[in-house]
């Protein structure tokens, strides 16, 4: 989604609140003064292939603010083969040609093409085919391992979602992960594994060694009616249940939010979108306690709609609360939204 120029100010600032108070937060409370402010913060974003202008633009605001960037996302074909978008790739060979310090990650997700040119997201019948059968695993690990050293990627991350839902791929997905990680070590390569909330960490044996990032988000989304992408009591029940993830905790927040209507309209929005909307129909917004995003409401053409979205001070008080669990590396969803 494009930026106006009427909010790119704005942009600028969440993007300074979020890369540069990372490392002592300043949000009007104790949570922040009781984080050590001595512990070393890992700060990492992701780069869409659909938004990748705006997406460097804020890459080059962050100067050598930043630790890792995730290139997202290469997904599978109609064969099941993995493949990076031609766009993506390009953008990232120029990144590197000119690369600062931070480590570069190659995101897999398991997202489909079909051969019609639609799309299967977050798609479960290829993940059951490629992880459940040991053949099928190794082919499937030695291709994400080849795509990434073609790439001159550092490490490897791997998104893939709504795998708790499935029993099968379930049970096959640590065993999976295990055999990843001892072959990108052989190769020299890092591994990120992003996990959702819901994830079942007690009952998972995750092997030790990658980086393990759990997504801080869509408590409410389109899935739900109007809320915050996280508050409060979300963000300290998840960090509780992340305790058992063996290493270093790692957390994903999200910019933005989204509007609801009650004609059955649901799309999310970024900051800047949501800050129009507000000019657009003379509205206040108000702070919501619990988790800090902003919200107001407003009527069009017979509906009416509600807006729930963060700004820098959501996003300080979000860290704030990781920090003060011992969580110091933080992603952000994601660069130009």
């Amino acid at each position: 989604m494009m930026i106006s120029l009427a909010c790119k100010f704005g942009k600028v600032v969440l993007l300074a609140a979020v890369f540069v108070l990372l490392t002592g937060c300043n949000y009007g409370n104790q949570l922040a003064g009781r984080a050590d402010a001595q512990e070393p913060i890992s700060r990492s974003a992701w780069l869409a292939y659909w938004d990748l202008d705006a997406g460097e633009k804020d890459l080059q605001r962050m100067g050598e603010k930043l630790d890792k960037l995730s290139y997202f996302a290469a997904y599978f074909d109609a064969d099941d083969h993995p493949v990076i978008p031609r766009e993506l790739s390009e953008r990232h060979r120029e990144l590197a040609a000119k690369k600062g310090n931070y480590e570069s990650y190659l995101t897999f997700v398991n997202d489909r093409q079909n051969p019609d040119g639609s799309s299967e997201l977050k798609d479960l019948e290829v993940l059951r085919r490629l992880l459940a059968d040991e053949t099928a695993r190794r082919k499937h690990i030695d291709e994400i391992i080849a795509l990434t050293l073609r790439g001159g990627y550092d490490g490897i991350e791997l998104d893939y979602e709504r795998i708790w839902r499935d029993k099968e791929i379930a049970r096959c997905f640590p065993k999976f992960t295990d055999e990843l990680y001892e072959q990108a070590r052989k190769n020299n390569l890092k591994v990120r594994i992003v996990l959702e909330p819901g994830t079942p960490f007690s009952t998972v044996a995750f092997t030790p060694g990658p980086e393990y990032i759990v997504m801080l988000y869509n408590l409410y989304g389109t899935h739900s009616g109007p809320g915050p992408k996280a508050n409060k009591e979300f963000i300290q029940k998840t960090l509780t249940r992340m305790k058992s993830l063996p290493g270093k905790k790692s957390v994903a927040l999200a910019t933005g939010g989204g509007q609801w209507g009650d004609n059955g309209e649901r799309r999310f929005l970024t900051e800047n979108e949501a800050k129009d909307l507000a000019v657009q129909h003379g509205v206040t917004t108000r702070r919501d306690e619990s988790s800090q995003c902003l919200v107001f409401a407003y009527n069009d053409q017979g509906a009416a709609y509600e807006v729930w979205y963060a700004d820098g001070k959501t996003i300080n008080y979000w860290i704030a609360i990781a920090k003060e669990q011992g969580v110091q590396n933080i992603s952000l969803w994601r660069l130009g939204e």
